[in-house]
């Protein structure tokens, strides 16, 4: 029976143009993505298939980035140390990172991965090269250089293809960034200020130079870093940061048009309804 009125469902839009192959094997990620989703208190329409399938795929690139991020032995540090491979950057005065002009953006990137000891960021630029690379190994080399060709890597400064917001919320998906505050930081340590996360699903989050640790490892680890007497404790905000997965999907197609790709639904959960040439998923 399809959910009642009020309860959040998950509305494709067009996706009876797609129904000869609506079915696929899920994956555990798949599944926990789309059950976060549908958690919402709010049903989230999407206009295309295409809408659809691309936000659950460069979900769990994004979780796949973080691991292979924590795993790269890039290391943790401020503006002033920050360090990179001269090969593919330029290091500028402000510990940024420019992509030299003779270099391939989606080869650069996949540097940082690959050779990760000649690189030290501090977290927010962490957050910003998991999105990246989420981006890269969902839309293909051709296509990120085309959107990404003038790289620059600092702090929150994104390409705007990435179509990076913020929104108040509570109810977190797998592949947002979160924050964890830290009110009352020593001011000696102001890099403890807080720590950019990605939520990895569950009670895991991956922070860059504290690994993927649950919410009251990384609250005591930053609680260890409070100024003398500080009783005020670090705390998850009430706010997720995602990129516009739509508008990403149509700018990396060719051209910048959309085009309908085979679609990919779960098959046996969550529950369905076609209705029209309107599917409805609901838990």
């Amino acid at each position: 029976m399809m959910r009642t009125a009020g309860n959040p469902v998950i509305r494709i839009v067009d996706a009876a143009l797609h129904r000869p192959t609506m079915q696929h094997r899920s994956s555990d990620t798949e599944k926990a993505i789309l059950n976060s989703l549908l958690q919402r208190s709010q049903s989230a329409v999407y206009a295309r298939m295409q809408d659809f399938q691309f936000e659950m795929r460069m979900r769990e690139q994004t979780l796949a980035a973080a691991h292979q991020l924590n795993a790269s032995g890039a290391a943790f540090a401020v503006f002033e140390y920050s360090r990179c491979n001269p090969q593919y950057w330029h290091r500028e005065p402000s510990g940024a990172f420019r992509l030299r002009r003779d270099r391939s953006p989606a080869r650069a990137l996949n540097d940082i991965f690959a050779q990760g000891s000649l690189y030290a960021f501090e977290c927010a630029t962490a957050i910003v090269i998991v999105f990246y690379k989420a981006t890269l190994d969902t839309i293909g080399e051709e296509a990120y250089n085309r959107l990404f060709a003038n790289t620059f890597l600092f702090h929150w400064n994104v390409d705007e293809n990435l179509g990076l917001t913020t929104v108040r919320t509570r109810q977190f998906t797998p592949g947002d960034s979160l924050y964890f505050d830290n009110p009352e930081v020593n001011p000696l340590m102001p890099q403890w200020q807080g720590e950019n996360v990605i939520f990895m699903g569950g009670n895991r989050y991956f922070g860059h130079g504290i690994g993927i640790r649950s919410a009251q490892e990384i609250i005591m680890a930053l609680n260890a870093k409070r100024a003398p007497f500080a009783f005020r404790s670090a705390y998850l905000m009430d706010q997720a940061t995602r990129p516009n997965y739509a508008s990403l999907s149509q700018a990396a197609a060719p051209g910048g048009v959309a085009h309908a790709n085979s679609a990919s639904i779960p098959s046996g959960w969550p529950h369905r309804a076609l209705v029209g040439n309107s599917l409805y998923l609901f838990a």
